[in-house]
């Protein structure tokens, strides 16, 4: 894949996709960072990994260069003002429900459109797009949640989290390859916000695993990593020291 098929105005664009999503996302921790009763601290940290946490993997995944938020002094202040903004406005439940819906499948396009312009222009494959396009726009999220000690939402019962990053990803890398890059800016953005605000309004999510689970001592040895072999844990007797 040839960088030039990537225009120069599309880098710049880039670079503004980019910083839209690491307000939007630290808006998202911010959020986060109020329902758990977090204060400034908790805020701009939950906020600042929220914002920058997906960049920054895609980035070094890339190996092209210092990650760009260590690089380019936008980057934290954005993450930051994001996080402050939060803990300054005090509006309403129902408002902040309304605005965190859509600022999340807003984040899923500006995301997933940057990571894939970002790894095309590098030289990279669509594979590889595709792939970087969905963990720039699941990637701060995971780690906030991670953070925060809970499952992160990317890995189900979300509303097609991942597979909207993925269907964004996709129909971006498909325009730039029919030589329409700013289509699949416009297309992916406006994708992630139609699919992802109806997949959460019909509740649609992937199937999960066969309904069964594993009975209860095999599911204690899967926790204890002792499932191997017989499953059974060799119990260690002290030996006895003959006189």
């Amino acid at each position: 894949m040839s960088a030039s098929l990537i225009p120069a105005g599309i880098t710049v664009a880039t670079r503004y996709l980019d910083l839209a999503g690491v307000f939007s996302c630290a808006l998202l921790g911010g959020a986060v960072a109020r329902t758990v009763g977090l204060d400034l601290f908790g805020f701009l940290v939950v906020g600042v990994i929220s914002g920058l946490g997906g960049g920054m993997i895609r980035d070094v995944l890339l190996q092209h260069g210092t990650p760009v938020a260590l690089t380019d002094y936008a980057y934290v202040p954005t993450a930051v003002t994001g996080s402050v903004v939060v803990f300054l406005i005090k509006i309403s439940e129902a408002s902040w429900t309304r605005l965190f819906t859509a600022l999340d499948a807003a984040v899923l396009g500006f995301w997933a459109v940057t990571g894939v312009n970002k790894t095309l222009a590098v030289g990279l494959g669509w594979l590889p797009a595709i792939l970087l396009g969905t963990v720039t726009a699941v990637g701060g999220g995971a780690l906030r949640d991670i953070v925060l000690g809970r499952v992160p939402a990317v890995f189900g019962g979300n509303g097609l989290y991942a597979t909207v990053a993925l269907a964004v990803a996709g129909t971006t890398v498909i325009c730039v390859y029919q030589g329409v890059p700013v289509l699949g800016v416009a297309l992916g953005i406006t994708l992630a916000l139609a699919f992802r605000l109806t997949a959460l309004r019909f509740g649609w999510n992937l199937p999960t695993s066969l309904d069964w689970r594993p009975g209860s001592k095999l599911a204690a040895s899967l926790r204890d990593g002792t499932a191997a072999g017989s499953g059974k844990q060799e119990q260690s007797h002290p030996r006895k020291e003959t006189p």
